[in-house]
C-alpha cells in the first residue's frame, strides 16, 4: 500500500524569481508570528499559532528560483493525540515553468490521509498556499496570521518544550 503525501499547486503569471522570493517571505503569507530567519540555509525558525500549533523548522534546501525545503525539527499540536505528528516531515516548494506561467507545487512529505491532523492541516495549507501565498505572489499582499505580541514567546515555547 502506498501513501500519498499532501500536495497542491498554483499557477501564476509571475517570474520564478518572484515566486521564490514570496515563498521565503513566510511572514507575508503564513504568519507574522515567526521568529528567526526563514530564508537562510541551515537556519532554524520558530512558528506558533496561539497555543494550538507550535513548530521549529529548519531550512534544509534553497535552490534560487527553483526549490525551497524545510524540515520539521519539533512540533506540538494541542488538538490531536499525537502532538508531534509532523516531526521529520519535509515541506517542499518546487518552482517550474508551465507554458508562460510559473507553477508552484507545494508538498508536505509525511502528511498523509492516515494522519490525525490531515483534514485540518490540508485545509490550512490550502488556505495558506492557494489563497494567501497566491495573493502575495500576484498582488504583493498575502493574508498571514497576524502577530499576537512582540518578540519570541519564550514562556509558550518553554511550556511546550520547544526552544
Amino acid at each position: 500500500m502506498t501513501t500519498q503525501d499532501y500536495s497542491t499547486s498554483i499557477l501564476v503569471n509571475k517570474s520564478s524569481e518572484e515566486v521564490y522570493q514570496a515563498i521565503n517571505n513566510v511572514r507575508g503569507w503564513w504568519s507574522e508570528e515567526i521568529e528567526g530567519p526563514t530564508d537562510e540555509l541551515n537556519k532554524e525558525w520558530f512558528y506558533h499559532y496561539k497555543d494550538i500549533h507550535l513548530c521549529k523548522m529548519k531550512v534544509v534546501e534553497l535552490v534560487p528560483n527553483k526549490k525551497v525545503v524545510w524540515k520539521v525539527m519539533e512540533n506540538k499540536f494541542s488538538f490531536i493525540k499525537d502532538k508531534e505528528e509532523w516531526v521529520g516531515n519535509r515541506i517542499i516548494f518546487d518552482i517550474s515553468k508551465e507554458g508562460t506561467a510559473t507553477k508552484l507545487t507545494f508538498t508536505q512529505e509525511g502528511l498523509t490521509s492516515f494522519d490525525e491532523c490531515f483534514d485540518v492541516c490540508r485545509d490550512g495549507w490550502n488556505n495558506y498556499v492557494n489563497n494567501s501565498l497566491y495573493k502575495l505572489i500576484t498582488t504583493g499582499k498575502g493574508e498571514p496570521n497576524p502577530k499576537e505580541g512582540e518578540g519570541f514567546n519564550k514562556e509558550l515555547a518553554d511550556k511546550w518544550k520547544l526552544n
